[in-house]
């Protein structure tokens, strides 16, 4: 039986959800088959899922740990436990309008379209973190108050200020305005396909990437939490891998002591002898954006450098789920 139900996203972040698990437990199997994979581990049951539902699905217990972004967290306002930042799947959550509009931040738009008794309509996968933000802007408080954005979905209508309503999209916002709505509330990587759409950003709301999330009550569970344990050992392992390059390189025992002393990004390097006397290789882990400054210095004292990424490099240490 499994120890520990996985979610993991499908979508925008699946491709590289897949590569992150194929690092960490080289075996995954079912991937575009079914909703269902396997990883090389069979204490962990894997299921494919939007990565909106994920949060809350932990939340309630249905999966033990997930992957999703930090925005659907805040969007769905769920209470689980982010365990480890992946560091994939970095985007921004933005406000963009027209660029025919003369307005460049969200006090001033919502600052027009109050004063000339206008309703701003926005478009929106997000409806709480929108109606969250716009509430919370001065101008909006100035204008009207504590009442909430009215929220509309083919489903629902709530909240009570008609001068301010966020419709509910289903993909393809940022072709919403000018026709349909004023703005937009969604993500963006480094904002393109807005400006392909005639549309700019007015305002920065949060940045969000992929994380870990677990189930509290799972966490207290003593089986479950030691799984989830390594689950997080081996995912951050490719998560630290992923910055670090693997270097050998050869030196003369007369350079041998300069090489380290002119090294210091090098960390508790391993030394040993070569075949050839007089000769050492020296083996370790450095940061890669260390390795452009090192190669110069490396060049004048050392012969035959060897570069490797690592798949993982695995914290052993007792892994922190508190």
């Amino acid at each position: 039986m499994p120890t520990v139900k996985f979610a993991i996203p499908k979508g925008s972040i699946e491709e590289p959800t897949f590569k992150l698990l194929e690092q960490a437990w080289q075996t995954v199997s079912g991937r575009g088959r079914t909703y269902r994979v396997k990883l090389s581990d069979p204490e962990i049951d894997v299921k494919v899922l939007r990565p909106q539902e994920i949060p809350t699905y932990v939340q309630e217990g249905f999966y033990d740990v997930g992957i999703t972004g930090r925005d659907w967290i805040l969007e769905a306002k769920a209470d689980v436990k982010v365990l480890l930042d992946l560091e994939y799947g970095r985007v921004k959550q933005v406000i963009a309008v027209p660029t025919s509009f003369e307005q460049n931040d969200l006090t001033g738009l919502i600052t027009e379209f109050a004063k000339n008794n206008r309703p701003l309509r926005i478009s929106s996968e997000y409806l709480t973190t929108t109606s969250a933000h716009i509430k919370s802007n001065p101008a909006y408080k100035k204008y009207f108050g504590d009442a909430d954005p009215m929220i509309i979905t083919p489903w629902l209508r709530v909240g009570k200020n008609k001068n301010v309503e966020i419709f509910l999209s289903f993909g393809a916002t940022e072709a919403k305005p000018p026709e349909d709505v004023d703005a937009i509330f969604d993500i963006t990587e480094t904002g393109t396909t807005l400006a392909q759409n005639k549309l700019k950003i007015i305002d920065t709301v949060m940045e969000s990437t992929a994380v870990l999330v677990a189930n509290k009550n799972a966490l207290k569970d003593p089986v479950k939490r030691e799984k989830i344990a390594d689950m997080v050992a081996l995912l951050k392992g490719v998560v630290e891998g992923r910055k670090k390059l693997h270097i050998f390189v050869n030196v003369r025992k007369e350079n041998l002591e300069k090489l380290l002393s002119s090294l210091p990004a090098l960390k508790r390097p391993t030394v040993s002898p070569l075949s050839e006397d007089g000769w050492y290789g020296v083996n370790t882990v450095i940061d890669k954006n260390e390795f452009i400054k090192l190669v110069p210095k490396m060049r004048k004292m050392a012969q035959g450098l060897v570069v490797m990424e690592p798949s993982q490099i695995l914290p052993l240490e007792e892994i922190n789920l508190d």
